[in-house]
């Protein structure tokens, strides 16, 4: 599933390119697991809107709608396991398995496409703009970070993945994270100290920040709104890797399952 480098991409790569559009029609599929709203609202609220930002939030891509000066709701697209948001042409043929359609004023079309139907569209007004829940890992402070895990007794990896904690981060960038502050994954997150806390934060932010330049990683159908694929799962250190030699120590990188989730990780450079 994307998790947040790959979402930023993907909403970074749409923004720039659809950004002040009008929205002029709308297509859905009437495939009743892809839309989280009525199809009717979608339409709706949509068409006729013009674009005013494409971002993110947590896992999400939120599209921010205007009418004339005022807003007008905001779109919202998850990804799921393999859905894509992608720009087009319009004489470009549909790929399989497009569930939605937005055709915009300049000819082009905004496309999500879903072989397997875990992503979810849907429209929600919020006003002063839709932030998720959760709190965003990118910009959070030391002291704010330090605050969330306090007296939790969940599993660090556990705790790294609850959408309602921090918002965004998956199993890929929770692992790379462990390993590159020397944590140990089961280890329970009211438990860490100041220090633990400081270095996970740490690398959490400039792991995040690394795999967002690079795209993000493309372990399955994952691709950018181009459909290119992103380049940081070069780099994964032990996500995807058990059995394998650490890339530091060289000792053999072990597999368990923590909050129902595969962990991967080092048992020498991570206590």
């Amino acid at each position: 599933m994307p998790e947040l480098p790959e979402v930023e991409t993907v909403a970074n790569g749409v923004d720039a390119r659809v950004r002040g559009q009008k929205i002029v029609r709308v297509w859905t599929s009437g495939k009743p697991q892809t839309f989280k709203s009525p199809e009717t609202e979608i339409l709706e609220m949509l068409t006729g809107a013009k674009i005013d930002r494409v971002r993110r939030v947590g896992k999400s891509i939120v599209m921010d709608l205007v009418r004339g000066k005022a807003a007008a709701g905001q779109f919202l697209v998850h990804l799921g396991m393999t859905g894509r948001l992608l720009v087009s042409q319009a004489e470009v043929p549909l790929p399989p398995h497009t569930h939605a359609v937005l055709s915009l004023a300049d000819g082009r079309e905004v496309r999500f496409v879903d072989p397997r139907r875990f992503g979810r569209l849907s429209v929600v007004t919020v006003e002063g703009g839709y932030e998720g829940p959760g709190v965003e890992p990118t910009t959070v402070t030391a002291e704010e970070f330090a605050t969330l895990f306090k007296g939790r007794k969940l599993a660090i990896k556990a705790a790294l993945l609850n959408q309602s904690i921090l918002h965004g981060v998956g199993n890929i960038y929770a692992d790379e994270s462990l390993f590159r502050a020397g944590i140990r994954p089961r280890k329970q997150a009211g438990k860490l100290t100041r220090g633990e806390l400081d270095r996970l934060r740490a690398a959490l932010q400039q792991v995040l920040a690394h795999a967002i330049k690079l795209g993000g990683s493309s372990v399955s159908d994952y691709v950018d709104a181009d459909g290119i694929r992103g380049f940081f799962q070069l780099e994964h250190k032990v996500y995807g890797r058990a059995g394998e030699a650490c890339k530091d120590c060289g000792t053999g990188l072990k597999k368990i399952v923590v909050g129902g989730r595969t962990t991967v990780y080092c048992p020498v450079c991570q206590r």
